[in-house]
């Protein structure tokens, strides 16, 4: 079992149940999924440059990267319909807990100048979106191997109904947001 899915059980479900005063287990917030996406448009052309960027999100997160394409064709952006324009993945389950172990405990403490994550990146429907400006920061990536600085948006999904229930699961759960 993960080490954080542990501690989700055990520490924080009974207390995210005693400060919300929660009737039934089931209301308790917990994580639902995590999606890891890169916008990479200028590597349109280059099927090379999009293989480079599908495995270092699958070495990243633990699993296939999914190359996504444009949905409509946008003249401006040069971009035509059915074009590869990023990759994303979505992590479930164990590969889920054991991302975001990884990411709060050995990836955000590598940002350069870190003062923690902005705790007001929530949706409203207890969902946190954040943005990291550099793959450098996880231990996976060979600095030498990269072409290219990329970043990347993170998106924790969880089950809880407001902001406030949100920011409290992902609080103890370790996150280390700023202080406002």
């Amino acid at each position: 079992m993960p080490r954080l899915k542990d501690k989700y059980i055990n520490e924080v479900a009974p207390a995210l149940m005693k400060k919300f005063e929660y009737k039934s287990p089931m209301q308790i917030p917990r994580l639902e999924k995590i999606v890891i996406n890169v916008g990479c448009g200028d590597v349109k052309d280059n099927a090379k440059g999009l293989e480079t960027i599908v495995n270092e999100i699958s070495a990243i997160s633990g699993q296939k990267a999914v190359v996504t394409k444009a949905k409509k064709s946008v003249a401006n952006f040069k971009v035509r319909e059915g074009m590869n324009v990023g990759v994303k993945v979505t992590l479930r389950q164990d590969k889920m807990w054991e991302f975001l172990d990884r990411f709060i405990n050995i990836a955000l403490p590598r940002v350069r100048d870190f003062r923690g994550i902005n705790p007001n990146s929530f949706d409203g429907r207890g969902n946190y979106a954040m943005g990291v400006r550099e793959q450098l920061i996880f231990p996976e990536i060979d600095y030498d191997k990269i072409d290219k600085i990329r970043g990347m948006d993170i998106v924790i999904c969880t089950t809880a109904k407001t902001d406030e229930e949100a920011r409290e699961l992902l609080t103890l759960m370790g996150a280390p947001f700023t202080q406002m």
